[in-house]
């Protein structure tokens, strides 16, 4: 995992700064959201794929691959969450309502 940090840091960095953006962006999305039931077949993907990761299940390249898009999917995930955070902590200072 160090190997993949040390290697792929700009692409990391890109993922997260993607995410942050996305994150920004996404406060103000009016269409429908994903049903519950994609919601939690997708929870559930995500699940077996962090198993097989952490089990070395999947060997060589494809494990290696498997490693890394799930690194570089954590980085978004964090910083969508980093980038929703910020953009509600500055509309709410700016509309003057207390964050939550």
């Amino acid at each position: 995992m160090a190997y993949l940090v040390a290697f792929h840091w700009g692409w990391l960095t890109a993922s997260f700064l993607l995410g942050l953006g996305m994150g920004w962006i996404a406060v103000v999305h009016r269409a429908r959201g994903v049903s519950k039931v994609t919601a939690r077949w997708l929870a559930l993907l995500a699940a077996v794929l962090v198993g097989l990761a952490a089990a070395r299940i999947v060997p060589g390249r494809f494990g290696y691959w498997l490693d890394l898009g799930l690194v570089l999917f954590a980085c978004y995930l964090v910083g969508c969450a980093i980038g929703s955070w910020l953009r509600d902590w500055v509309v709410s200072r700016s509309t003057g309502k207390p964050a939550a």
